[in-house]
């Protein structure tokens, strides 16, 4: 079924074509969205498999498979969740665990997928950017380093936990 409907961007008009599952675009853009309509699961299309792999023999099996979603999901989700949780430590502890829950989300959900890419994306312009500029990354990194042991050592020193809570009146 094909149906075209106008729809304004900016200050023109373009056409914009329902093939099928996908907006199809008018001049060559892309295949446009698309919407799944046999991933009733509620977490999206899944990946492309080769034939003959474990995930296409995976797939064959729908309960199997449905259950292998869900528990890609939860392990990612476990890890992202580990991540928001370490942000009440100082430093960058949270930023693993996050990446990793995002990269065991890839494995499996291409939104995940193209997600994990603009973080690569970033990760290798930063690097290249920190290989430019050798020496203001290492003054960065290094003063970043000396401030989170100056603050552990006042930590530890000043005994401000033990302060904080007296002040909150929260007793040991």
């Amino acid at each position: 079924m094909t149906q075209s409907t106008p729809t304004t961007q900016g200050t023109g008009t373009r056409d914009v074509r329902f093939e099928g599952n996908t907006v199809a675009q008018p001049h060559g853009d892309g295949p446009g969205a698309t919407r799944c309509p046999d991933c009733t699961d509620g977490l999206g299309k899944p990946r492309e498999v080769k034939p003959g792999s474990f995930r296409d023999k995976l797939q064959h099996n729908r309960p199997v498979y449905f259950a292998w979603r869900i528990g890609v999901f939860i392990v990612g989700l476990l890890f992202v969740l580990l991540g928001v949780a370490l942000t009440a430590l100082p430093g960058p502890l949270t930023i693993p665990p996050v990446l990793l829950g995002l990269w065991v989300w890839s494995t499996e959900f291409d939104w995940a997928r193209r997600l994990f890419a603009t973080f690569r994306r970033k990760a290798v312009a930063t690097w290249k950017h920190a290989k430019q500029h050798p020496v203001s990354s290492i003054a960065v990194t290094v003063g970043g380093l000396v401030l989170a042991g100056v603050a552990f050592w006042a930590v530890g020193h000043f005994e401000l936990v033990d302060r904080a809570k007296d002040a909150l009146g929260i007793g040991s």
